[in-house]
């Protein structure tokens, strides 16, 4: 796409036309060529022509170019103005052939961008709910995305290990007495879960409760109790723990963590700066704001009126301690969409503020996973775990296992649980950022159409058509083949074009470009497969290991574990 792109603007300045921005994409319909520029009707309107004959211009210079006769086959003018490419078939294999090596896809376009990305951020004393699972889904299919384009990622997470959630768990605690004796770690995160639905039902409910909670999380805060302070200390580190099972079942491993018990102090002193410099002022009860009326936003505390830091305090430190910790050049932070607008009164206020770290760093928030019976929060008692979706989503595949033919010495248990976080993970990825997901067990890991088991599905019978014939494979066996089928040119034609999804995906933050791209390739092969005998035939063989290779790269970039056998 980069050479189209520089050879049109190479013609543009031959004929003495003005550069215009203007779209080189691949047209729906491959019939209509590889691909399609609309540069001559973008033009055309500027310089007072008619579009068609400025196009037959752009392309009668285009084919005077003689360094392009072993990649394109042809260029033609279509409907109101298009110019459509059409490659070679021998340069399309040249490019599919890379597919047989290690690490085709990948860029250097990021050039070692140091990058942090931040994202599930679940909060002690809580429990790891569904809203985790989308977040930590597409932030980790992010990270991995800019590392496919040459970026150096550390992964981020940022807890809630105080705050008024804390106060609220450690008195449901102690109102329930919870005895934690002979419970494994499961029992006694469900039993946090279960103090802090308490505490969060009565705050709601009993003025005096509330202000008991109130009372209690200044207490934490200031680490003033010897008592409260051990309960705080080991359902923290019950918490972290049990968060730490769940995110290796998810295959993410965080590089940095921060807290925002060590944010707090920090964020006092950030709203300090901020009242000297007039940015943030006092507000009702010597609380301190910042009032975002003025900028289409709305006012936020920073500091309450018993003079902690709120979480928006804390948040505004935290960018300087990422920057402390490693001198980034980009820092993403995946959240729901429920936040959007606090988001962007804190990154109003870290604008004036730190405005170096504001140019740096970016929110991109997603929409939430919606039950049958509609969304779930953990201050109804009625919480729907991350574990307790995934292990629902193990059984359902395991059903399905029993129903078809597996191979009995594979451990059963794993693959279902690779397809099950597969499923889920490809769900919320297939689609762009910002739509909401309706959790559907059944019809998430059917393994026909649009899901992350059918994919997965391809590669194990790609790898398995592969393992039959492991002698034939030595080398590249491609050199001197001609594909001998329109179908066999389309699959090498979609396998060219992995790489250019690789790095429009991390330019527009788009995992749903690598899902869409590595399900159509799936569906093309499966076709193939279906209509076509492989047998032992080198060349097709050859093709099958590179839709392999460009399975697995795609699922493995979206975070999905691509099973051998299922």
């Amino acid at each position: 796409m980069q050479i189209i792109r520089e050879l049109i603007n190479e013609i543009l300045e031959k004929l003495s036309l003005e550069s215009v921005e203007h779209s080189v994409s691949h047209p729906k319909e491959e019939s209509h060529g590889d691909y399609s520029s609309n540069v001559a009707m973008i033009l055309a309107k500027k310089v007072g022509k008619n579009p068609r004959e400025l196009a037959q211009q752009i392309v009668e210079e285009i084919n005077k170019v003689t360094n392009l006769v072993k990649i394109i086959e042809k260029v033609e003018v279509a409907g109101p103005g298009f110019i459509n490419f059409y490659l070679k078939s021998e340069f399309l294999v040249g490019e599919a052939k890379k597919a047989l090596k290690h690490g085709y896809g990948k860029n250097n376009r990021l050039n070692s961008q140091q990058t942090y990305v931040e994202f599930t951020d679940p909060n002690p004393f809580k429990e790891f709910h569904i809203g985790h699972l989308m977040s930590n889904a597409i932030g980790e299919a992010l990270c991995r995305i800019f590392e496919a384009n040459g970026a150096m990622v550390k992964r981020a997470n940022y807890q809630g290990d105080i705050g008024l959630h804390v106060a609220k768990s450690i008195w449901g605690w102690q109102k329930l007495g919870v005895d934690f004796k002979g419970s494994t770690l499961k029992e006694k995160i469900a039993y946090l879960g279960q103090a802090y639905a308490h505490g969060a039902g009565e705050y709601e409910t009993d003025e005096t409760a509330k202000g008991e909670m109130n009372l209690l999380n200044a207490v934490i805060y200031k680490r003033s109790d010897a008592e409260i302070n051990q309960l705080y200390d080991l359902g923290r580190s019950l918490s972290l723990e049990y968060f730490e099972t769940i995110y290796q079942r998810l295959g993410t491993k965080f590089e940095e963590y921060f807290f925002e018990s060590e944010e707090g102090p920090k964020g006092l002193k950030v709203v300090e700066e901020g009242l000297k410099k007039g940015v943030l002022e006092i507000g009702e009860s010597g609380s301190v704001v910042f009032k975002g009326e003025q900028y289409g936003l709305h006012t936020r505390v920073f500091r309450n009126k018993l003079g902690l830091p709120t979480y928006e305090a804390k948040e505004l430190a935290l960018p300087r301690s990422k920057y402390e910790r490693w001198a980034y050049d980009k820092s993403f932070i995946v959240t729901a969409n429920e936040i959007d607008e606090y988001f962007k009164v804190l990154l109003k206020v870290l604008s004036f503020l730190s405005p170096e770290l504001g140019d740096k760093t970016t929110h991109l928030s997603h929409g939430v996973m919606k039950l049958t019976t509609g969304k779930m929060s953990s201050r109804s008692g009625k919480v729907v775990t991350g574990e307790g979706l995934l292990n629902e989503l193990q059984e359902v595949v395991l059903n399905k296992m029993s129903e078809r033919s597996f191979d009995s010495t594979q451990d059963k248990d794993m693959i279902a649980d690779q397809v099950a976080v597969g499923a889920l993970k490809y769900t919320v990825l297939k689609q762009a950022l910002g739509g909401d997901i309706v959790y559907d067990p059944i019809k998430m890991t059917n393994m026909d159409g649009d899901t992350g088991p059918y994919i997965q599905y391809t590669y194990a019978r790609a790898k398995s058509i592969l393992a039959k014939f492991a002698t034939l494979l030595e080398g590249e066996k491609l050199q001197g083949y001609e594909p001998c089928n329109l179908e066999e040119l389309g699959i090498m034609r979609w396998i060219a074009r992995y790489p250019e999804v690789i790095a429009e995906a991390g330019a527009k933050f788009a995992p749903h470009l690598v899902a869409g791209y590595i399900y159509e390739l799936a569906t093309r092969f499966n076709s193939f497969y279906n209509g076509n005998k492989i047998g032992d035939d080198p060349r097709r063989l050859a093709l099958t290991q590179m839709v392999a290779n460009v399975l697995s790269s795609g699922l493995g970039v979206l975070g999905i574990q691509a099973p051998e056998k299922m």
